[in-house]
């Protein structure tokens, strides 16, 4: 007796191409995305004293003591703003594109549990993270709008925004988050197989922070030393952003243009790897 040939509405094969995100995949999946984005609220406070308050109290303790390391130890001038709203809007800026790179980078290590079990599209994970730090950073932002009117109206200094600046947030966190997303999707894939990679990467955000004009002004750089900053480019955009809520640095729309072309290279090659990565990581974690 012949068994009729049955028809399957659904094939999960790693056979795939380079360029597929699987993107009508995702958008079927979009209420396991609404999942993640409530799981990285919870379990990222899970078990502490002071739960979320912790997502303001982090910036703002690295805010503060950033403050007395460059504001007032070194001396530096932020561009004539104050010291305390130049770190707290830079932390804001810097850590919301580390939150992505790290979010990412976490990817197939942080759920491996997940993935060994059931089949879902594996971007669901960094699109949920990016959603998760947008919420974050607009929580943050009204955070430092109570500081920077406190500033203006209570203490009477005087300190503006840039209505162009702010126009171009979108923009700003868009490409953010493709920097982020991509530099994050290659390091995901040369660290799950070697977990010493990780390592060498955390000393590596410590340096590139550092090097990205994050916690000092890019004025306070002298050249030829500047013009070498500006490669890197995260600088466009922290530039960008203190152009935005201080009215100080610039938008430089070139430099950005720089920036969104390392952002679409960096997020490409990230493709690649990440679906490369997800054909057989569950078999090195």
């Amino acid at each position: 007796m012949k068994h009729e040939e049955e028809e399957w509405t659904e094939v999960i094969s790693s056979e795939m191409p380079w360029w597929n995100l699987k993107l009508k995949e995702v958008w079927l999946y979009r209420d396991l995305v609404k999942l993640f984005v409530w799981r990285d609220f919870v379990a990222a406070y899970k078990q502490t004293i002071l739960g979320p308050v912790w997502l303001v109290l982090n910036p703002l303790i690295s805010s503060v003591l950033y403050t007395i390391m460059f504001g007032v130890i070194a001396n530096i001038n932020m561009e004539g703003s104050p010291a305390l709203l130049f770190q707290l809007c830079s932390m804001t800026s810097w850590n919301f594109f580390l939150r992505n790179f790290s979010a990412t980078q976490a990817t197939f290590l942080g759920n491996a549990g997940i993935f060994s079990k059931v089949y879902f599209p594996r971007l669901t994970v960094p699109i949920a993270s990016v959603l998760t730090n947008i919420i974050q950073f607009s929580i943050l932002i009204g955070i430092y709008l109570i500081a920077f009117f406190g500033y203006k109206y209570i203490l009477k200094v005087d300190v503006q925004m840039n209505a162009l600046g702010l126009l171009s947030l979108p923009l700003l966190l868009l490409l953010s988050s493709v920097l982020g997303v991509g530099l994050g999707a290659i390091v995901a894939a040369f660290t799950t197989k070697y977990r010493d990679f990780g390592i060498f990467i955390g000393y590596a955000i410590q340096v590139l922070m550092y090097g990205s004009a994050v916690v000092y002004p890019l004025s306070f750089v002298k050249a030829p030393y500047k013009e070498w900053l500006m490669y890197n480019p995260i600088v466009p955009l922290m530039e960008g952003f203190r152009n935005a809520f201080l009215n100080i640095g610039s938008l430089d729309f070139t430099n950005l243009l720089y920036t969104a072309v390392w952002a679409v290279i960096a997020f490409f090659i990230g493709v690649i790897l990440f679906n490369r990565t997800e054909r057989d990581f569950i078999d090195t974690v």
